[in-house]
């Protein structure tokens, strides 16, 4: 077989695939809906149960969901179905990608998750909303950090105090 043989083959199966990319997708639904059925299913449950409806319900149904989205899609992509693209969108392809914003959310969102446990919620979802803000492109200094404040404030006493879900307070636990 010399290699003009086999360009065609080749060339063959990468249009195919290109064609039918969103099998892709279609498996990554599949995978990420067998990972968390596998995960409900072995869930230590330590509480009693009253009723049908438990902890395990919600994991389980979405992942059913995931598996049958998953297989209804590559059945269409199969039969022939193609996304169709966005038109809505005001984006311009020709443009090179903004680094600078996404680096700058990363590092963000990277210190957030740093400085949550030391100095808590509010102090550091306050660094979040403001440096979010900034990142992507508000630059009034006087109000964007009070707007994150009380934006972080009421972020912290809607989980902490009605929905029982604790965040860390940090050193303002005792004055909030």
């Amino acid at each position: 077989m010399t290699t003009t043989e086999t360009e065609p083959t080749t060339e063959v199966r990468r249009s195919w695939l290109r064609d039918h990319s969103e099998l892709g997708v279609s498996l990554l639904l599949f995978v990420i809906g067998v990972v968390v059925l596998t995960d409900a299913l072995t869930m230590d449950v330590e509480i009693a149960q009253r009723g049908p409806v438990g902890p395990r319900t919600v994991p389980i149904a979405v992942g059913i969901g995931l598996l049958l989205v998953a297989v209804l899609l590559a059945v269409d992509v199969l039969r022939g179905g193609r996304g169709e693209s966005e038109t809505g969108e005001d984006i311009d392809l020709s443009e090179p990608s903004d680094w600078r914003t996404v680096l700058l959310l990363a590092g963000v969102f990277l210190a957030f998750a740093v400085l949550i446990g030391p100095i808590g919620f509010p102090v550091a979802g306050a660094l979040l909303f403001w440096g979010a803000a900034f990142a992507l492109g508000s630059r009034h200094h006087h109000r964007d950090p009070l707007i994150a404040a009380v934006l972080s404030l009421v972020t912290y006493f809607v989980f902490n105090n009605l929905l029982g879900v604790p965040l860390p307070g940090g050193p303002l636990m005792e004055v909030l």
